[in-house]
């Protein structure tokens, strides 16, 4: 049996109807949120600043180092933005729940609380330390939510697993809370890393992501055609040549790595997966061999402006990326949940 089946020959292969006209509107819109992210902050750029930053190293007046400071938030923030949508489209054919989530399923809350166990127990401070507890914890967190989502009579279906990743989120924020109180030095170092921020994005931290975006993103794309099937129902799906079961746990490891590696250099970042693949498949259709992509595309775009909309509203400041995404994705899953009535994929 082939695990990984590649589903759809040449002749097979038809782009979806708006495919064309997405995709170069979110190539635009890519660009964009770049062009805004470089100009707009606490402190405006004008356009002579932007260019000398970017294309003439030697000049160093403020506004051009401002703009040098930018680039690399800029792209970690691209970076986390498509990690995150990917891996919420990765939950949801996993799931095949269209509410599925990071944050809703409780991945987040359990790469938290591996984070803030390290800093108040093993004194843990860097990034590179960060991403082994957070990717450790998300895996566990994924495994025991499914697992209880999992029992009795009709196995994983859309409703327990978000009712046993909301039970089970509400629980490790109680621990996280709890090794917190009483240490004054964990809570003064998590409680800016747990609202969610592109801030602390710099080169190394892009390049710590790197390679586990690569892998996630790599294994997103080589279980898409055979997640298709999966959505069809295990039987259909072992009769087309695919193993539910090592797919399954194949497409969640790639989710969890993708979604654990941003967690823990970003901190918890929520409803950017569901917001990307909602809006990727409203427009396209079912299809993970192009919701995947452009999903990918998506959150890159919405991570990007809402993190300025955070800088531009909290200026002089800077509202926290993380607020503003749960600000805005909040009430949009509501209205999913309510349209929706939670069906399965």
């Amino acid at each position: 049996m082939n695990r990984f089946p590649v589903f759809g020959k040449k002749s097979d292969f038809h782009l979806p109807k708006n495919f064309k006209t997405t995709l170069v509107l979110l190539i635009l819109l890519l660009i964009v949120s770049i062009i805004v992210s470089l100009l707009f902050g606490a402190r405006a750029i004008n356009m002579q600043e932007l260019i000398d930053g970017l294309f003439y190293p030697g000049r160093d007046s403020h506004g051009a180092n401002i703009v040098r400071k930018r680039v690399s938030r800029t792209i970690f923030a691209l970076f986390c933005g498509a990690a995150l949508g990917v891996a919420g489209a990765l939950m949801q054919a996993v799931t095949r729940n269209p509410l599925a989530d990071p944050s809703i399923l409780g991945v987040n809350t359990g790469a938290s609380l591996f984070v803030v166990f390290g800093i108040a127990f093993l004194n843990i401070t860097s990034a590179d330390q960060y991403i082994w507890l957070a990717l450790f914890g998300a895996g566990i967190t994924a495994i025991f939510v499914f697992g209880i989502g999992s029992l009795g009579r009709g196995g994983a279906t859309p409703i327990k697993l978000v009712l046993a990743g909301a039970a089970t989120s509400a629980a490790l924020s109680s621990l996280v809370t709890a090794i917190m109180i009483p240490s004054t030095y964990a809570m003064d170092q998590f409680r800016f890393w747990q609202i969610g921020s592109v801030g602390s994005g710099t080169w190394d931290s892009i390049i710590t992501f790197i390679p586990f975006l690569a892998i996630g993103l790599l294994i997103a794309f080589i279980t898409a055609p055979a997640l298709n099937a999966l959505a069809l129902g295990d039987e259909v799906a072992s009769s087309l040549g695919v193993h539910p079961s090592f797919l399954r746990f194949c497409a969640a490891f790639g989710g969890v790595l993708l979604c654990g590696a941003a967690t823990a250099l970003a901190g918890p970042i929520g409803f950017i997966g569901l917001l990307a693949t909602h809006l990727m498949r409203l427009i396209l259709g079912p299809d993970l061999r192009f919701v995947i992509p452009m999903s990918a595309l998506a959150g890159a775009i919405i991570l990007t402006i809402s993190d300025v909309v955070g800088r531009l509203v909290g200026s002089p400041g800077e509202l926290e990326v993380g607020v503003v995404t749960a600000f805005i994705g909040a009430p949009i899953l509501i209205f999913l949940a309510k349209k929706s009535k939670v069906r399965s994929l």
